[in-house]
């Protein structure tokens, strides 16, 4: 990330803007997630009853709203007996990659290990 007064490596200015807007926002995220709220998110991962707290609904907010190019999805290998994550490609048309790793026995559980893998790759947090 260029620094705030080094050249912009954009030719739409709009881009190197929205580059700091998102690096704000990202460190602000950062310290929500704790280890109590990947627990929340593990325990209630489709968020029934609206009983996710704000803090968890902010980084979800965040976390959906990444670019389709890489993002992961959940692909149910065999319905109801094994779910992995799968990697977009961005291209329509275009099949998701399948990850061989990590395997899932139910949806509720592929729904928590993307959301684990995206707050490693965005926020560099192991859970």
């Amino acid at each position: 990330m260029p620094s705030e007064h080094a050249p912009s490596r954009h030719a739409d200015k709009a881009m190197h803007y929205y580059e700091r807007f998102d690096a704000r926002i990202r460190e602000r995220l950062r310290l929500l997630i704790t280890p109590e709220m990947i627990e929340e998110h593990r325990v209630n991962p489709l968020g029934f009853g609206g009983a996710q707290s704000h803090d968890l609904q902010a980084v979800l907010n965040y976390v959906r709203r990444a670019p389709q190019a890489g993002k992961y999805v959940i692909v149910a290998v065999e319905p109801w007996k094994d779910y992995r994550i799968g990697v977009l490609s961005g291209i329509r048309g275009v099949v998701p990659e399948v990850l061989p790793t990590p395997r899932f026995a139910t949806e509720e559980e592929a729904i928590h290990g993307v959301f684990v893998a995206r707050i490693r790759d965005l926020f560099g947090i192991e859970a």
